[in-house]
């Protein structure tokens, strides 16, 4: 079985839990969607939208906002306890350890950490309707000990808009709901070249970093 067919398989058992329980269904993929990526918001929740219309409606806008919120928020909490959990004392010693491998320091973790201080509540917000993004970014602030309240209130808005607007979009296509899913599959791939060529731009950084160091470093031969 290819990766491919394994994502869609997921997706269907996703939209068949929603079908069958409902609301229940609804607060348990969004729950499980946070803790396991795979399973797609961006299906679930046009699906959900679109199930608002007509006179057996299994759904209204605002509970399909809420539930879906409610959901991700619980398994938001999932990733913050793990990055709380870890420390960032293991942090600090996993860096002095292999960080030179990544061309990561402590120090990259100390602007890390005061950068999240700073701006951590629109990293949680604004991450919420990025793909993979909007699970991981749990991780950093439970390293930083973000406040609790903060982080679920933050969290709750970031999911809260992410669900309405997806589940709107289904609201308005009607049967045509999958092309929302599409529109999101082609952000995700944008998000994707872009995290790549971050990644390659920041160890090209480090290398020409590392070579202009070597090169100062080297010493001055004077000619007689």
């Amino acid at each position: 079985m290819h990766l491919g067919d394994i994502l869609n398989a997921i997706t269907e058992w996703a939209l068949g839990i929603i079908r069958t329980l409902g609301y229940p269904g609804l607060g348990l993929v969004m729950f499980l969607e946070n803790v396991f990526p795979p399973i797609p918001s961006e299906a679930v929740l046009p699906l959900a939208g679109w199930l608002t219309v007509g006179a057996n409606a299994k759904f209204s806008l605002l509970g399909v906002t809420l539930v879906g919120a409610i959901g991700s928020v619980a398994g938001a909490f999932f990733f913050y306890g793990l990055g709380r959990w870890f420390d960032e004392r293991r942090v600090r010693y996993l860096l002095q350890r292999f960080g030179k491998w990544f061309m990561l320091s402590e120090s990259d973790l100390d602007v890390a950490l005061d950068w999240f201080a700073r701006f951590g509540e629109y990293v949680i917000f604004f991450g919420r309707m990025v793909p993979i993004v909007r699970s991981l970014i749990s991780v950093p602030a439970g390293l930083a000990k973000m406040n609790i309240p903060r982080f679920a209130f933050y969290t709750a808005l970031g999911t809260a808009l992410w669900s309405f607007l997806l589940a709107l979009a289904g609201r308005l296509l009607g049967e045509s709901w999958p092309i929302v899913t599409d529109i999101i599959n082609q952000y995700e791939h944008a998000v994707y070249v872009v995290v790549i060529v971050a990644v390659v731009g920041f160890f090209g950084y480090r290398l020409w970093q590392r070579r202009k160091k070597a090169v100062s470093d080297q010493p001055s031969v004077v000619s007689k």
